[in-house]
């Protein structure tokens, strides 16, 4: 086993546990294109994978192999000229056959997303507390002031945000960059939702923050029994926090495996290239670091 992979931290599930379990999310022959005035651009090939309820499935790669792109074809998230083939199916629904009404209803309420960049993900004139009641009041708009400032307040709290009553007043510019991705957090929590994506939840984070942001996700896992599609490019944060891998490259799934034997025997030769170029503390300074082979 690498070095570097440690599981002291990690959620603990043994992945075995939710094979024979129906799956929460299936997506089957998912791909993705671009159309632009001369053709249509491909950047995700025909890909498939499932999580099971609770279960948490890293998606890892390099820039540009397609992983971002897969959570927001999930959300239904892509920009106008995406072509999507392919299912999505949660609940037994394909997320992109649906109505947008009916997909509304699904985003945010049973599926939430953290983002990758939470200053520009948060509106930065709105109130933070504004913005999490925002999420609460889409899906239900009868509710009580009371009522929804209540579940504003325990989502704060639920993130351990310090002295949640007074700083939902506050705006995003008034937080550091972890308070910030708390407070994405808080909004994608907040309905209860029973998957959770996180596209990239700790860049540029310092390691301090990352390890708090990723026990606070730890725990809100154990407390909800929230499934999760983890997307990172950190092998390191990967081997911590997931129960089962799935290794992109240029839009292929090409290597798919539990974690641990994931890590510990890699079968394909960019898993095995991806983990080479991960600097250990056995790593020789005096050498160029391993590059990623195509």
């Amino acid at each position: 086993m690498p070095p570097y992979f440690s599981n002291s931290c990690s959620l603990t599930p043994i992945p075995c546990i939710f094979e024979h379990v129906a799956p929460l999310l299936d997506v089957r022959d998912l791909s993705i294109a671009f159309r632009t005035q001369a053709d249509a651009r491909p950047v995700v090939h025909g890909i498939s994978f499932s999580i099971a309820p609770g279960e948490v499935l890293g998606l890892v790669g390099e820039s540009g192999s397609g992983k971002s792109a897969t959570s927001l074809a999930i959300m239904r998230l892509l920009a106008p000229n995406a072509q999507t083939t392919g299912e999505i199916r949660f609940n037994d629904s394909n997320l992109l056959t649906l109505a947008e009404p009916a997909m509304r209803a699904h985003r945010g309420r049973d599926i939430g997303m953290i983002f990758q960049e939470p200053m520009t993900a948060l509106n930065p004139v709105m109130r933070v507390g504004e913005q999490v009641a925002e999420a609460v009041h889409a899906h239900d708009p009868g509710i009580s002031r009371s009522n929804l400032r209540q579940r504003v307040l325990t989502a704060m709290q639920e993130v351990s945000l310090p002295d949640a009553e007074r700083r939902m007043r506050d705006y995003p510019h008034q937080f550091s960059g972890g308070q910030r991705q708390r407070i994405l957090i808080a909004m994608a929590i907040v309905n209860r939702p029973r998957l959770l994506i996180a596209d990239e939840p700790t860049t540029a984070l310092d390691v301090t923050v990352q390890a708090q942001i990723l026990a606070l996700l730890r725990k809100l896992r154990q407390q909800h029994g929230l499934a999760m599609l983890f997307i990172s490019h950190d092998l390191a944060v990967i081997s911590e926090t997931v129960d089962r891998v799935a290794v992109m490259q240029r839009g292929h799934i090409v290597e798919e495996a539990p974690v641990a034997r994931l890590f510990s025997a890699p079968q394909h030769r960019y898993t095995r290239s991806l983990l080479a170029a991960v600097p250990t503390m056995q790593t020789r300074r005096d050498l160029p670091l391993a590059t990623v082979s195509a």
